[in-house]
């Protein structure tokens, strides 16, 4: 019995080392200092704007702002463009001014796979009230440009919110498959989709 239990603990062990240590670095959105307009609404034509955004060591952030309303994309998009995807609250929405970055760091090679970013909605009925959701999305690669939401966890009124996103992030970010696997939702989370253009 020992004799089996010694390979599997030692396979375990070099399971554990091969997937590689997991850390969190912050960056700075300020719309106004870290990001440049490249597209926008014309007189007349709505209010949208397109916004690229400085993120996490080349990695960038991506806005599409409309009707007070905002869809982000992490990383890097197919094609350069990432219009072919809104995802978005349909209250009004803002993002906050820090992205959390989950990397993994394999020897010297550290990857970011996931960010956890706050996102503030309205209340359509009391102007006064709004629901914070900490939403976890997939960080577009090079190779392979997909970045979607994994998971929105109510942040409200919810002192567990950063532990479950981090989990939500670590556990499922890597594997997830944008437009095929539904994302998690925790808590009492305001009404969210995702149009595929």
């Amino acid at each position: 019995m020992r004799a089996i239990l010694i390979p599997l603990a030692l396979a375990g062990l070099c399971q554990a080392a091969h997937a590689g240590d997991i850390s969190s670095a912050y960056t700075d959105l300020d719309s106004k200092k870290d990001c440049v307009t490249y597209a926008q609404a014309g007189e007349g034509d709505g209010d949208w704007a397109d916004l690229a955004c400085s993120g996490y060591r080349g990695y960038p952030v991506l806005i599409a702002y409309d009707d007070a309303r905002e869809s982000l994309f992490y990383g890097f998009p197919p094609g350069g463009d990432m219009t072919s995807v809104w995802e978005s609250f349909s209250g009004f929405n803002s993002s906050g001014a820090k992205v959390e970055w989950r990397i993994e760091t394999n020897g010297d090679k550290a990857v970011p796979f996931a960010v956890i970013h706050r996102r503030t909605i309205s209340n359509g009925d009391d102007e006064n009230k709004s629901t914070d959701v900490l939403l976890v999305a997939k960080v577009g690669q090079m190779d392979a440009r997909e970045s979607c939401t994994v998971g929105l966890v109510q942040a409200t009124g919810n002192p567990q919110a950063n532990d479950q996103a981090r989990k939500l992030a670590d556990e499922k970010a890597r594997t997830f498959a944008c437009g095929k696997d539904r994302h998690t939702v925790i808590g009492n989370v305001p009404p969210f989709g995702r149009v595929d253009n």
